[in-house]
């Protein structure tokens, strides 16, 4: 498939000539004609390798690249009763390379399956009474490759309390999705020419609450229950029998998943802010997991500050996981997916933020250039690199 790559500079020039006209606005005015507030352009590289690939059941390469691309646009206004209504428009698209994905053929080297494209452009309206403290907000989304569909909705409610320093945000979102059912080449039928479909479906609940302790530490905490039916396995995954048979993945058809966090950050002067962050999840497939994550952004000039980075990670590994070879017949429900399987990770990195006066390149409303690094490592011996760029233009 055409490769696309739209960066973010290039998208920059587009927004030149408006950043040069817009006068800048420091009298508070609240505007009551749609404004452009903000703008993100954020381009990444992700690349990783390894040799577990559920694809040929727990063995095999498992690189990948991935090329991901996405503008962000935030509109204000407000309306005479003084509502603040903001638009958030954002679209993405992707480009990967998968050396596993290209072996559901066996015999084929650079199938239609090594590659393929991902859009995903959603859309949020937050209508906020300022006065009271109280936000409501609605949302849509899509993403779509060959053999994945999915449309998302979402509807949130927040209030902040009398003094201001504490928050309450409740959200509700679904996602209801359509796979094609692209099996193994050896496993189809002989002479099937397309492919069947299923349906997923993803009901999610988040209840959230922030609270300014004092002037130097804030901390929010965050529940979710997420609960999936429908066709919960990929269809293109192999598994190994001992008898050496082969066959589809199959899990179950529901999985009730419980994440709880929360997250802190304490700052240290003008110049050191300390975030911490601990979750714990667990789900009905008997996955447990722990993670923990610290960054601390330093600010070394009034332009330029560094935000090292490292998330440590631990799971338990699903029931239904075992290795290449290991499952028999008596199993119910089988996978060699080495994402389910019991592992440690890390992953630590370097942001640099620049906000230059005079803006990026001298273009003054363009103020944020960040650039991320991160490494990514597994004991089960995959590991990944992204990088990333963020222009921000307010």
């Amino acid at each position: 498939m055409k490769r696309i790559f739209i960066t973010g500079f290039a998208l920059l020039a587009l927004f030149q000539t408006r950043a040069q006209n817009v006068p800048a606005d420091s009298t508070g005015y609240k505007s009551k004609k749609l404004k452009l507030e903000e703008v993100n352009l954020v381009s990444s590289y992700y690349k990783q390798d390894g040799n577990n690939s559920a694809v040929t059941g727990g063995i095999g390469s498992e690189h990948l690249t991935d090329i991901a691309n996405t503008i962000d646009v935030t509109l204000v206004k407000y309306g005479e009763t003084g509502i603040k209504h903001t638009l958030d428009i954002e679209a993405g698209i992707d480009h990967y390379t998968s050396a596993s994905s290209d072996m559901i053929d066996l015999s084929a080297n650079s199938s239609a399956s090594s590659s393929d494209n991902r859009f995903y452009p959603s859309l949020t309206y937050l209508r906020e009474n300022e006065e009271k403290g109280r936000t409501l907000g609605i949302g849509i989304s899509s993403s779509t490759e060959f053999d994945y569909q999915s449309f998302g909705g979402n509807i949130s409610f927040s209030q902040k309390t009398k003094d201001r320093n504490g928050e309450f945000t409740a959200k509700f979102q679904t996602f209801i999705d359509q796979l094609k059912l692209i099996m193994p080449v050896e496993l189809r039928p002989p002479g099937q020419e397309g492919y069947d479909s299923a349906n997923r479906n993803t009901f999610a609940g988040t209840l959230s609450y922030s609270q300014v302790i004092n002037k130097d530490l804030q901390v929010i905490l965050v529940g979710d229950v997420i609960s999936q039916n429908g066709y919960l396995s990929l269809p293109f995954h192999r598994v190994y029998f001992q008898d050496g048979s082969v066959h589809q993945e199959k899990m179950p058809d529901t999985r009730l998943k419980i994440p709880l966090g929360i997250r802190a950050s304490y700052f240290m002067g003008d110049n050191v802010i300390i975030r911490a962050y601990y979750r714990y999840y667990t789900d009905d497939w008997s996955l447990k997991a722990h993670t923990a994550d610290l960054e601390i952004p330093v600010k070394l000039t009034q332009a330029f500050s560094l935000s090292p980075f490292y998330r440590y990670y631990t799971q338990s590994g699903t029931k239904y996981f075992k290795p290449y070879g290991e499952h028999t017949a008596a199993d119910e429900y089988y996978t060699s997916n080495y994402d389910l399987s019991k592992f440690d990770s890390s992953f630590f990195g370097m942001g640099m933020k620049f906000t230059p006066l005079n803006g990026i390149f001298g273009l003054k409303h363009w103020n944020t250039l960040e650039i991320r690094y991160g490494h990514y490592t597994r004991t089960t011996n995959m590991t990944s690199d992204i990088i990333s760029i963020n222009i921000k233009y307010k």
